[in-house]
Parts: C-alpha cells; sequence; structure tokens
C-alpha cells in the first residue's frame, strides 16, 4: 500500500510542492490558477465567510484601492470596515444573498483610508467551496468613468445651449448626433434625427451633399454657404463648417459639422443693398428732375405768353394741347421726386373719375389682353382733398399687383363709390375719423393671398417674389400714402379665388359740381415798371423768364450766377425791387448768393427758384433769408402772382 501522498501549493513563488494523486494534482493546479487570476486581477476582490461575513481575503488590488492592508481587512465584517460602515449593513447584505443569490450596487460611494472620495460598483455572489459557503465581492473602481461621464454631460449640456447646429454623421451621412440647436433650426428632434441620413432630412440637391463630403474627407475640412431643408421643407441659408473625425489608427471615422442659419442676416444684407440701390436711383432721379424742371419752366411760361399774344383759335387748340403735355410731364417728375425724396406734395382737389379714366388708357395699352378690365365709376363721384399724382400711385401699383396675380388671364375690376363711414365703424379703425369718403375697389381673379402672410403684405421689403423681381417696397408705399391723405386701405383675399383692396379716402365737404359753379377767374397780374433782378445759369429759363416779366410791366436786369448777381446789385440796389434767383448754380450757389446780397441790404426782397422740392430746398433757403419760394416748372400766372405778393408786402 502507498505511503500518504502529501501536496501543497507554494503560494510567494506559485508552484505546487510534493506529490500526491492526478485529482489532487488537478485541484491543486486549479486552485493555483485561481490564485493568480486573484492576484492579478484589476478589480477588487473580497472574500467572506457566509456564515459570520468576516473578510477571509483580499487581492492586492483592493488592498491598494481602499489603503487598507490584507492584514488590517482580514477578520472584520464589512460592515465594520470604514469604507463600508455607512453604507452597507452585513445583516441586510446577508438577508440579500440568502433571498437572490446575489447583490449588486451599481454606484456605491466609498471613501477610503485617507478620505479620498471614490465611486464602485459592487456585486457580491454566494458559492459553495468545499464544505462551506463563502461569499465573494467584486468591487471596481468607476471613479473616473463617473467623472468622464459626467463631464461628456455638461459638454452636451453646452452644445445643447449652442444657437447653432452641432451634429456629428457618419461618412454616409447618418446622424449619430443632433443637439438642440440643430432641434431648433430644423425642427425634427434628436429622437427623430438620430439614425437617420442627413441627405433626405436637409438636401434637396443630393450631389451638393457629396461634393461637400468629398472635400471634407479630402482636406480635413469645409467651410461654405449652402441651402437646407426644415421639416417644413422651408428652405434656409446655412453657414456650414464641417471638419473631418479620425479613429485612432487615422482612418476617416465620422464628420462634425457646425452650421449656423444666416437666412435672416442674407435677407438685410440683400435689403440693404436694395435700399443703397434705391438711394442711389433716389439721387440720380433728383439730378434728373432738376434738369427736366429747368426744361419744362420756360416750355410752361410760353404757353401763357403766346395764349394772351394769339387770337388764332387753332393755335390756341395746339397750345392747349401742349400744355396738358407740359403738365403731365410735370407732375411725372413730382412723382419721381416723390419716390426719390418722399415729397409729400401738394394738395388739391382730386377728382378720382379723372384719374381711373388715366389709368384705363394706360392698363389697355400696357396691360396682357387675356386679363378684362371692368370699370364702375358714377358720375356724382365726391372729390378729394390730396396729391393727385400720389393718389395715381396707389391705383397703379394696385393694378399692377392685380395683374401680377393672374398670370394666365382674369378680369380686373375697378370700381368707385361715395360712402359715410358712421361712428361704430371708426372706433373699430381708430386711424380714421366718421364722415364723407370716397372707396376705391381693385378687384383681381388671380390666385389670391395665403392667410399665414396677409398681416404682412404691408411690411416695407416683405415680397414673395425673387429679390431680382421685386423690392417688397409697393404695398408699403400705397399703405403710406393712404395714411398721409388720412384714409384706410382694407384686403380681403381667398386664396384660389382672388383679392379686393378698399382704399377709403376723405371726401370734401364739397362736391365738384357746386365748386364749379364758383370758377375761380385766372388773370394774369401786371407789374407797375418795376425792376427785377432774374438770377439763373439756365439760359432758356432765363431768357422766357426775363421775356414774360417784361411782357407784363416789368423792367428786367439779368445774372448767369451768383457773383454776377451781387455785382449787378451793388451797382443798382436802389433800383432793383426784387430778386428772382434759381438756388443751383455754378460759381455761388443760391444760399451763397442770398446771403452775400443780405449783407448789401437786410430788407432785400427775393424769391428762390429750385428744379428740386420746397421741402428739400427751403432748409437752405430759409436759413439764407429768403421767405418766398417757387419750384420748378412754373407757369407765368405762378411766377407773375408770387411776384405782385412779394412787393405788396410791406
Amino acid at each position: 500500500m502507498d505511503g500518504d501522498r502529501i501536496m501543497s501549493i507554494d503560494h510567494k513563488n506559485g508552484n505546487i510542492t510534493g506529490n500526491g494523486s492526478e485529482t489532487q494534482q488537478a485541484l491543486l493546479a486549479s486552485e493555483l490558477s485561481y490564485r493568480r487570476l486573484f492576484e492579478a486581477a484589476q478589480d477588487g476582490i473580497l472574500i467572506l465567510d457566509f456564515a459570520t461575513g468576516c473578510v477571509t481575503d483580499a487581492n492586492p488590488f483592493l488592498c491598494k484601492l481602499l489603503g487598507f492592508s490584507l492584514r488590517e481587512l482580514i477578520g472584520n465584517t464589512v460592515g465594520e470596515l470604514s469604507p463600508f460602515r455607512d453604507i452597507v449593513s452585513n445583516q441586510a447584505m446577508l438577508e440579500l444573498l440568502q433571498k437572490h443569490g446575489y447583490v449588486r450596487y451599481e454606484d456605491l460611494p466609498l471613501e477610503t483610508k485617507d478620505s479620498r472620495k471614490i465611486d464602485v460598483e459592487f456585486v457580491s455572489n454566494v458559492y459553495q467551496a468545499g464544505d462551506k459557503k463563502v461569499i465573494q465581492c467584486n468591487i471596481r473602481d468607476i471613479t473616473k468613468r463617473k467623472r468622464d461621464e459626467k463631464q461628456i454631460a455638461e459638454q452636451a449640456s453646452f452644445l445643447d445651449k449652442a444657437q447653432d447646429a452641432i451634429l456629428v454623421r457618419d461618412l454616409e451621412g447618418k446622424i449619430l448626433y443632433w443637439n438642440k440647436g440643430a432641434e431648433r433650426i430644423y425642427g425634427w428632434t434628436h429622437e427623430e434625427a438620430f439614425g437617420q441620413n442627413l441627405i433626405q432630412l436637409s438636401y434637396s440637391n443630393p450631389k451638393r451633399f457629396e461634393e461637400i463630403n468629398g472635400l471634407t474627407i479630402s482636406q480635413g475640412e469645409w467651410h461654405g454657404e449652402l441651402q437646407h431643408l426644415t421639416k417644413d421643407r422651408r428652405a434656409i441659408t446655412i453657414e456650414g463648417h464641417t471638419t473631418l473625425i479620425r479613429d485612432d489608427q487615422g482612418h476617416p471615422k465620422s464628420i462634425l459639422a457646425i452650421n449656423t442659419d444666416i437666412t435672416e442676416k442674407k435677407e438685410l444684407e440683400a435689403h440693404f443693398r436694395q435700399a443703397q440701390r434705391m438711394e442711389s436711383i433716389g439721387t440720380l432721379a433728383a439730378g434728373i428732375a432738376h434738369d427736366l424742371n429747368n426744361i419744362l419752366t420756360p416750355i410752361m411760361m410760353s404757353i401763357d405768353i403766346l395764349k394772351t399774344i394769339s387770337d388764332n383759335p387753332r393755335a390756341t387748340k395746339i397750345l392747349n394741347s401742349i400744355e396738358v403735355s407740359a403738365k403731365r410731364g410735370a407732375d411725372i417728375v413730382r412723382q419721381v421726386l416723390s419716390f426719390a425724396r418722399g415729397l409729400k406734395g401738394e394738395r388739391i382737389e382730386v377728382q378720382p373719375r379723372q384719374l381711373l379714366k388715366d389709368l384705363e388708357n394706360i392698363i389697355k395699352d400696357t396691360f396682357p389682353k387675356d386679363i378684362r378690365l371692368q370699370f364702375s365709376i358714377p358720375d356724382d363721384t365726391w372729390t378729394i382733398l390730396g396729391d393727385s399724382t400720389q393718389v395715381h400711385q396707389i391705383l397703379l401699383n394696385l393694378c399692377l399687383n392685380a395683374r401680377n396675380a393672374m398670370p394666365n388671364g382674369g378680369t380686373l375690376t375697378i370700381g368707385v363709390e361715395n360712402c359715410v363711414l358712421d361712428e361704430p365703424y371708426t372706433v373699430m379703425n381708430l386711424q380714421v375719423k366718421p364722415g364723407r369718403y370716397v372707396k376705391i375697389s381693385v378687384t383681381d381673379s388671380g390666385t389670391g393671398i395665403a392667410p399665414e402672410i396677409l398681416d404682412r403684405i404691408f411690411e416695407p421689403f416683405f415680397t414673395t417674389k425673387p429679390l431680382s423681381e421685386g423690392t417688397g417696397l409697393g404695398l408699403s408705399t400705397v399703405m403710406g400714402i393712404v395714411k398721409s391723405h388720412d384714409g384706410l386701405i382694407d384686403v380681403h383675399s381667398v386664396p384660389g379665388e382672388g383679392t379686393t383692396f378698399k382704399v377709403y379716402l376723405p371726401a370734401m365737404d364739397m362736391s365738384s359740381e357746386a365748386r364749379k359753379e364758383q370758377p375761380e377767374e385766372v388773370r394774369l397780374l401786371r407789374g407797375n415798371g418795376e425792376t427785377v433782378l432774374v438770377v439763373d445759369d439756365e439760359a432758356s429759363v432765363l431768357i422766357v423768364t426775363s421775356e414774360t416779366l417784361q411782357t407784363f410791366g416789368y423792367r428786367v436786369l439779368t445774372a448767369t450766377n451768383g457773383a454776377e448777381a451781387v455785382a449787378v446789385y451793388a451797382r443798382q440796389m436802389n433800383e432793383i425791387a426784387v430778386v428772382l434767383t434759381d438756388m443751383m448754380m455754378p460759381v455761388m450757389d443760391g444760399s451763397a448768393t442770398i446771403y452775400a446780397l443780405m449783407q448789401i441790404n437786410p430788407a432785400i426782397k427775393i424769391i428762390a427758384l429750385s428744379g428740386f422740392d420746397a421741402n428739400r430746398s427751403g432748409v437752405t433757403m430759409s436759413g439764407a433769408g429768403a421767405k418766398h419760394f417757387l419750384t420748378k416748372p412754373y407757369t407765368a400766372e405762378t411766377l407773375l402772382k408770387t411776384m405782385r405778393t412779394v412787393l405788396d408786402e410791406a
């Protein structure tokens, strides 16, 4: 019989000593393997006796993690060890282990021997070891992981507070991250966007995505402007910046995109450029208007003179025709100045029926033939007090809008109606007062206006047309003119059926017919031999003005610039009763001329002339001391009436 075989494990060297049966050797080898894993584990391992709950073993990693030596741990229950004392009840843990066979704490805060705070994941399992039960506790240090998770959460919250859209996608366009800024800009939530392809979500042109994607991968980044679509398929302009992200081996992994919505910025820039162009056009228009007024002035004055010296009915008829054309030209110039400088305009009696007849000719000559025109204009239409050019502009703008709303033809109906707005109506429309109004309606059978934009159509620069086709100023100009006339504009529209604009303008208290019974006698006032100094650099204006004054009893001296005028006045100041001077001249302009003349004679009587509007030139004129002003072009009647007014002043 063989003697007892004695075997043991040399824990220090990790070897099996002695000899024994194969079974014993296998068991010892298994125990040695377990011991090596136990000692080398990078998680803490704590072995407890199930019956007593006392520590029987602990691996080096746990001792280092908690700051205790193995000797300090062995023989204590978990509840007696300071890191676990306030958290884990020995009895409670044993009860859970008996019931479930394991205990798990996913996030357990501990305090080490040297008072460091750490977070661990704590898992306990019961198993049979020979003839007794033991508890194995695996303790994993998750302090760094929790710190990283917190940092990631904080960074994510910062990204969510960004106004820009920040997203991460793979190289094919699949969305991996979508911040709150992206939700605000595009309309899709993170849940809706995650895992979706950016091409389907935001790109109307997939080739544009492929171009940007290729440049980002080849160059590492891309920056530029592009068009994207929102959830409701609204086009927006994006300033995008994409950056390539690589993995640990340097291979392309994903793409970070930071997108800024610059739609409003681009619109403002476009409107600013448009405003600059409008300002330039205004400056150009004012200059052209000045020149045209200088051309029209001698024509209009000559007509009055020729009428007085001609007895030929045929010649008179021709002169009347020339006069109508000249006045129409002057009206057009005033309209240009109204557009260019915001000229308020002269308020006179206006008969809407006559304006609409002029408009009818324009529409018939210029509108497409597939637009049918219907007019409803009663003969007893009341008159209004206003600027005929601006009222004409209201009607023309509304008709042009109606034409544009009927690209395939339709019916344009224009009607005029006398009406009285009572107190209840004006309470709902505080911008107008109760009383008599002339209502002008412009109705089209076109596409109509969508309800969501109906409240915005009168906003400056608002337009549904491309920037190259419209300025968005038409209806805002109409609104401005209507308000300046103390009127009201109302709009009703049904998409697909058409639109009606109703303009209410205050009517005059006395009708045109009543006024016709009290015609004002037009007569050209004569002078009494007074001497007038006429100063103008325009030869035609100078000649005709001089001839007109001489024809009606004045003696005339002339000068072609301010310096010459001052010299003439200095020599003959005792003879000169009035100075008639242009404001825009070379060498010495009107303001400087007036100032120099007043230095010679503070009581001098001056009439200032300008091809610009009175509001614009009047500032300089009044500062120079002139009290009277004539806007070119003026008629002989206006010139002679003003001259008589100035001379008769005390």
